[in-house]
C-alpha cells in the first residue's frame, strides 16, 4: 500500500512538472517570429532603422559590425564601425534624431575603468558598408582605484537607453552575496569624457542571479514606457516622471523559460521585439508580443498624488 501511495505522489509530482514545463516552453515559444542567421548567434543588441527593418550586434568577439536582418532572419547587409572595436558589445539603443549608440561597457569581473558607447548615423543614412563613430567615453567615481570587493560588483553592464541628451545605463549586478539590484547611471550623449552620475537603482529578486540580471533595455517611441530583460521576463514601467522610471507604475510580463535572453526593442508604443542567444540548440530566436494582448503582474501602482 505504502509503494502504490508513492509511486501515485511521484506520477501526480511528475504530471504536475511536466505540465509547468510544457506551458513555460509554450509561453516563450509561442511569441517566436523569426530564427537568427547563426552569423549572430551571439546577439546582444537590436534596433529598428528609420524604415523599420532590424539591426543586430553581436557580443564580444565578433568585428565592430552591424547586421541588417531580413523578416526570415537572414543577413541583408553588413556595416563596418572602423574606428570601433568590439571588446564587449552588450546593447544598443537610438535616440530620437534616429542616431544609434552601440556599447561596449559589459565588464564581467568589474575591472574595466573606462568604457565606450559608439554613436553613428541612423544606418538607413549610411551609403557604404562602413562608418565612423563619434566615441563617448565614461567611468564610475566609485572606481577609484581600490579593489571592488564582492559587494560591490556592481559595475557590469547590459543595458542603455537615450533619452534627451542622456543616456541611462542599467547596471548587471554581480554581487556576492546577490542583492538584485540594477543601479542606474547617467552620461551625456556627445563625444566626452564623462564620470557616470548614480541617480537612481530598483530591485527585480533575489531568488538567482541569473534569473535577475538586467540584460537590455529599451523606451518606446513616444519615451512613455521602460522596459528592462531578463532571462525570464520583461519589467515594464509606465507613468513615471521625467527620468525617474522607477517612480510609476511597475509591471511583469512572464516569458515563461529561461534562455539567454540579450536583446531588447521596441517596434512601435505597444510592440516589442527581443532575442535570445542559441546556446546548444536552443534559443537564437526572435519574438514579438503586444502590451495590450499579454498578461502584466502589477509588482507596484504608482503613488496617488494628495489633490488635498
Amino acid at each position: 500500500m505504502l509503494k502504490k501511495s508513492l509511486l501515485t505522489i511521484f506520477l501526480v509530482s511528475f504530471a504536475i512538472t511536466s505540465l509547468l514545463i510544457g506551458s513555460s516552453i509554450y509561453t516563450l515559444y509561442s511569441k517566436k517570429r523569426l530564427s537568427v542567421d547563426p552569423k549572430v548567434k551571439e546577439i546582444s543588441g537590436i534596433e529598428f532603422d528609420k524604415f523599420n527593418r532590424l539591426w543586430a550586434i553581436n557580443d564580444s568577439g565578433d568585428q565592430p559590425k552591424l547586421y541588417r536582418l531580413n523578416q526570415d532572419g537572414s543577413i541583408a547587409k553588413e556595416i563596418l564601425v572602423t574606428n570601433a572595436k568590439n571588446i564587449d558589445w552588450e546593447d544598443m539603443t537610438q535616440n530620437k534624431f534616429g542616431h544609434f549608440f552601440l556599447g561596449d561597457f559589459g565588464n564581467n569581473k568589474n575591472d574595466r575603468k573606462w568604457l565606450t558607447i559608439y554613436k553613428i548615423e541612423n544606418p538607413i543614412d549610411i551609403k557604404g558598408d562602413t562608418t565612423e563613430a563619434e566615441i563617448i567615453k565614461f567611468t564610475y567615481p566609485e572606481m577609484d582605484g581600490r579593489p571592488i570587493q564582492p559587494d560591490q560588483r556592481n559595475f557590469d553592464l547590459e543595458a542603455f537607453v537615450a533619452l534627451g541628451r542622456h543616456l541611462y545605463l542599467f547596471t548587471k549586478n554581480r554581487t556576492e552575496p546577490f542583492d538584485g539590484i540594477t543601479k542606474v547611471y547617467k552620461v551625456g550623449d556627445h563625444a566626452a569624457n564623462f564620470d557616470a552620475e548614480l541617480i537612481d537603482s530598483f530591485k527585480t529578486c533575489t531568488t538567482m542571479e541569473k534569473l535577475c540580471w538586467i540584460t537590455s533595455a529599451a523606451l518606446s517611441p513616444d519615451r512613455t514606457k521602460l522596459v528592462l530583460l531578463d532571462s525570464t521576463s520583461i519589467w515594464l514601467f509606465e507613468n513615471f516622471r521625467g527620468d525617474k522610471f522607477f517612480s510609476g507604475d511597475v509591471s511583469r510580463i512572464d516569458l515563461g523559460i529561461v534562455t539567454q535572453k540579450e536583446a531588447i526593442t521596441f517596434y512601435d508604443d505597444n510592440t516589442i521585439v527581443f532575442t535570445d542567444e542559441e546556446f546548444k540548440g536552443i534559443g537564437g530566436n526572435a519574438y514579438v508580443i503586444k502590451l495590450d494582448e499579454v498578461e502584466k503582474k502589477v509588482i507596484r501602482k504608482a503613488p496617488q498624488a494628495d489633490t488635498n
